[in-house]
């Protein structure tokens, strides 16, 4: 159903919002650059094992969690920052979500502290009063939107392939985003281990042109 709030969600997380995504590729570029995404095909597994086990699937439940009433955003934010398996991982949550809080606030008149990503949005989220699993989708969808042109630019994929694997990831998305939306915090887990190692190693890539 359209509505003022819903359309606050979409701006909040397209790409003209200023947070500095397109320049944090989560490891992508390593993996990459290592030969171990050089084909759509490969992108689109890449993708889907972070949906499904990787940092996504945390950032999911995190927010998800941020948004159920009495929710405490300072112990979900430490906890955010606790699972970030490397350095570069806890500097991109950080920044993504400081300067995501900072540009609501500034645009609402809202005072949202700066926080993890997941937790950001959650807080700036909770009070639009939207669907759990429409917030999840939404911001699911955003975070691998982003991948997908970085791997467009860099593999490089052509732009229609990089929108065909998009849309390939709808289905992934919505069922991700209803498994996280009935999801605890128990269900925090990854077993994500490439794109772990390729998150440690990028600080050491070289060139490199993004900055996670």
């Amino acid at each position: 159903m359209l509505s003022l709030n819903a359309l606050s969600l979409l701006q909040w997380l397209s790409p003209a919002f200023p947070t500095g995504a397109f320049a944090c590729s989560g490891g992508l570029e390593t993996a990459i650059a290592d030969g171990r995404i050089s084909t759509g095909h490969d992108l689109q597994a890449w993708l889907s094992h972070l949906l499904c086990q990787g940092p996504l699937w945390s950032d999911a439940v995190l927010l998800a969690e941020g948004l159920k009433p009495g929710a405490d955003p300072e112990a979900l934010d430490g906890l955010a920052r606790a699972l970030c398996l490397s350095a570069e991982r806890l500097e991109e949550t950080l920044s993504l979500g400081t300067a995501f809080a900072r540009t609501v606030s500034a645009a609402t008149g809202r005072s949202l502290p700066p926080r993890a990503l997941p937790i950001a949005i959650a807080e700036a989220a909770a009070p639009l009063r939207l669907p759990v699993e429409t917030v999840l989708a939404h911001s699911l969808h955003a975070a691998l939107s982003n991948l997908v042109t970085i791997a467009t630019r860099a593999v490089p994929l052509g732009q229609t392939e990089g929108q065909r694997i998009l849309a390939a990831l709808h289905p992934l998305i919505l069922r991700t985003a209803r498994r996280a939306a009935a999801s605890d915090l128990s269900d925090l887990g990854t077993a994500a281990f490439a794109a772990d190692l390729a998150s440690l190693s990028h600080e050491t890539l070289q060139p490199r042109l993004y900055r996670t």
